[in-house]
């Protein structure tokens, strides 16, 4: 009997022995069963493009004239321009261009009119659009962008008009704008008359 008991103690430590191991191998494997992570990741880099528009008083030397006090100074043919009486009408061409960095096409619209001077008020204006810097003349015809007998101080009926961007590095195409301005029959004598114009251009894509 002795024997008998001795044999069920041990058979009984055995089994505590092997649910003991049995415990400890099950907490192994948990935390063995670690979760597992991964990540992806994008970047995105944005550049701003170009535009800029240039213009000329003679449809070959172009610049920016980017305020009132560095505007153009338009050729008028002299020495009429100086020498006006009542009735008479000069005409000076500008011509607007994108320049060649530009990448969007642009709509454009005369935004700003002054006139300054004692004879301001004896002045008018129009715009038309024409082919180009030599057939701009005080009878030339085109697209009106400006109404004839317009105040110089007034940007009345002006309408928009589009420039294209360039392609292949190259500047864009050219519209002529040829100015007519008109002397009134108040026309006071050697009295002067200024007029200074402003053009917004508005990117388009």
């Amino acid at each position: 009997m002795a024997a008998t008991a001795r044999n069920d103690n041990h058979r009984g430590r055995k089994v505590r022995a092997l649910l003991a191991g049995g415990l400890v191998l099950g907490v192994g494997a948990a935390v063995t069963l670690a979760a597992w992570t991964d990540q992806e990741w994008a970047i995105g880099e944005f550049g701003a493009g170009s535009f800029n528009v240039e213009g000329s008083t003679d449809g070959t030397t172009f610049t920016d004239h980017a305020s009132a006090e560095g505007a153009a100074e338009l050729a008028f043919e002299l020495p009429a321009a100086e020498n006006l009486s009542p009735g008479d009408t000069v005409a000076a061409p500008f011509v607007l261009r994108l320049d060649e960095a530009t990448s969007y096409d642009a709509t454009v619209e005369l935004t700003d009119a002054t006139g300054e001077g004692a004879n301001a008020a004896n002045l008018s204006y129009g715009i038309v659009s024409v082919d180009s810097a030599a057939e701009c003349s005080d009878t030339a015809t085109g697209t009106d962008i400006v109404p004839a007998g317009t105040a110089l101080d007034a940007t009345t009926g002006a309408t928009t008009f589009d420039l294209a961007a360039g392609a292949d590095g190259a500047a864009g195409a050219e519209t002529t704008l040829c100015f007519q301005v008109t002397a009134g029959p108040d026309l006071a004598q050697s009295e002067t008359g200024t007029a200074t114009w402003g053009f917004t251009a508005t990117s388009v894509e």
